[in-house]
């Protein structure tokens, strides 16, 4: 079995101002600089980015500068969008795409995914797809038809050499906000059909080597039991990735079940 390094990502969405981003960004390089074996990655709102970017600079942090989203065109006339380029122009590395919330809020399409996750793949930056199913489809036991379609159409195009560069989160979307978790045994079973799906798309040693994360209501006190299944390799945080303790929590269970592996 290949060894993969954890990886934890912080999701801020539509959150923090130029002050609580500026100390939850200090809080977070201070509170992770003696935590090893676990990549982290945090994503800002656009605003803050560079400002984001600046701290983490001036601390010497590894943590990696991440972007919610993006558009997949270079420039032009799209009002509103953000290109890789402007990303790139604020050091960013990692690029989260098909969160279920601009799925499910903002009617995003596996198609429109596919393109921008083309695009950052192509850019040299690495790439998080989001993929995973709402309540309604998983009480009908679409869990698994739903993430292969999903990775099907996200990851058409994309070759063995880009994936690399991949991550993949699997985001249980009843479980998102809710307070309601999967059992580290259902993120298991969904995680392990998502690497045969991907054994399929590439091949079983490519598959291997792409981490997939856990994205649904992860805090410090369920973390560790979650990554210390085989096929889950840390997670994507939302809420608790704005209070530093618990996200400092959950990166040292990530780097924990490393060490136990």
């Amino acid at each position: 079995m290949t060894q993969r390094t954890p990886i934890v990502g912080g999701n801020w969405k539509m959150n923090t101002n130029h002050r609580t981003a500026a100390e939850l960004t200090r809080e977070l390089a201070g509170g992770l600089e003696r935590v090893g074996g676990v990549d982290v990655f945090i994503a800002p709102p656009f605003p803050y980015l560079l400002l984001v970017g600046a701290i983490l600079r001036e601390r010497g942090s590894r943590v990696v500068l991440a972007a919610q989203d993006v558009y997949f065109e270079p420039d032009g006339a799209f009002t509103g969008e953000v290109s890789i380029p402007m990303l790139q122009d604020c050091h960013v590395r990692s690029v989260i795409v098909g969160h279920s919330e601009r799925r499910h809020v903002l009617g995003e399409h596996n198609e429109t995914i596919n393109r921008k996750l083309r695009a950052v793949l192509d850019a040299g930056l690495q790439g998080v797809l989001c993929v995973g199913e709402t309540l309604a489809q998983r009480e009908a036991g679409r869990t698994d038809d739903v993430n292969r379609m999903q990775l099907q159409e996200c990851l058409a195009g994309i070759d063995a050499e880009h994936a690399e560069r991949l991550v993949v989160a699997y985001e249980p979307v009843w479980a998102i906000g809710t307070g309601r978790t999967a059992t580290p045994e259902d993120a298991q079973n969904a995680h392990h059909k998502i690497r045969g799906v991907l054994s399929g798309l590439f091949d079983e040693h490519v598959a291997s080597r792409i981490r997939v994360q856990y994205g649904g209501s992860v805090k410090g006190s369920n973390a560790l039991g979650l990554f210390a299944q085989g096929d889950v390799d840390g997670g994507l945080i939302g809420g608790a990735s704005l209070k530093s303790a618990e996200f400092v929590q959950i990166c040292q269970a990530a780097a924990q079940s490393a060490r136990g592996a």
